[in-house]
């Protein structure tokens, strides 16, 4: 009897080890794409590793995820049609947890998009900050929570913000980059209330994707917001933007490549949406 129950506590304990393993697996492959076989990898490279320490298995997966993101991926996502966006001085992430993560993918069109905005805003003290792309292998792929980065040629920016004396800053108002509105004024059209009616109670679910608000006295700058999305038009290569109508309308910018994204997505006004 004794030895029934010791084995239906290891069964259990087995059982409760495999079900914390596949929900890492499945977190990390949802918000790194390669992190669930990093995982993997690293279980069985422990396994074959007499080496006993502290925290053996937590630090070989650190060891090889970084490896294998900083390294490794760079090499293989252009045989998928993908590359990483090209920082240079005036491109870069607003948080580098994009890079982190291998959201900072997109296709060629798209790098060579970016690289002629920032020509266009040479002389500026505009810099393109750069949000979620795409991750690097498999069209279809979700990258949550966007419902469409998925193939490469989609691409979120930050709006343009200045300080209280007119200064442009290339800093955000929140950790991620996300979830801090620029919201209606009065005499401006509601699209966020007219989707609420309707029910589409998620449209502003990205207010909980900030991972703190910082920078609070920051402004939103309608004039450097207005010449990056202008700078962005330029291209042929561009095939959408969104953004909120309200602030469409505020910064008087008219193009057909601007659409309204629809209430099923989330509200675009913390940040620009593009893609070729």
């Amino acid at each position: 009897m004794r030895f029934a129950c010791i084995l239906k506590k290891n069964h259990l304990k087995s059982f409760l080890k495999f079900i914390i393993f596949l929900f890492l697996f499945v977190v990390l492959t949802a918000i790194t794409q390669i992190g669930g076989l990093v995982l993997l990898l690293g279980i069985f490279i422990s396994k074959f590793w007499k080496t006993e320490f502290k925290f053996k298995k937590s630090v070989l997966f650190i060891f090889f995820y970084l490896l294998t993101t900083l390294f490794v991926v760079p090499i293989i996502a252009p045989f998928f049609g993908r590359e990483k966006i090209q920082n240079t001085t005036k491109i870069k992430p607003t948080n580098y947890m994009t890079i982190l993560l291998n959201r900072n993918y997109v296709c060629a069109e798209l790098n060579q998009l970016l690289a002629k905005t920032q020509q266009d805003l040479d002389g500026t003290a505009i810099e393109i900050r750069y949000l979620d792309a795409n991750f690097p292998f498999l069209n279809k792929f979700p990258l949550l929570p966007h419902l469409s980065h998925n193939d490469g040629k989609k691409l979120d920016l930050s709006l343009v913000y200045q300080t209280k004396d007119g200064r442009i800053s290339t800093k955000q108002k929140s950790v991620s980059g996300y979830g801090v509105f620029e919201v209606p004024k009065a005499n401006e059209y509601n699209q966020i209330n007219a989707c609420f009616k309707k029910g589409f109670f998620q449209y502003d679910y990205s207010k909980y994707m900030t991972f703190g608000k910082i920078n609070k006295d920051l402004i939103f700058s309608e004039k450097g917001t207005k010449k990056l999305i202008k700078s962005l038009l330029k291209n042929k290569a561009l095939g959408k933007l969104f953004i909120e109508p309200h602030l469409k309308h505020r910064l008087k910018v008219s193009n057909p490549k601007i659409r309204y994204h629809g209430c099923s997505a989330v509200r675009h006004d913390d940040h620009i949406h593009i893609q070729t």
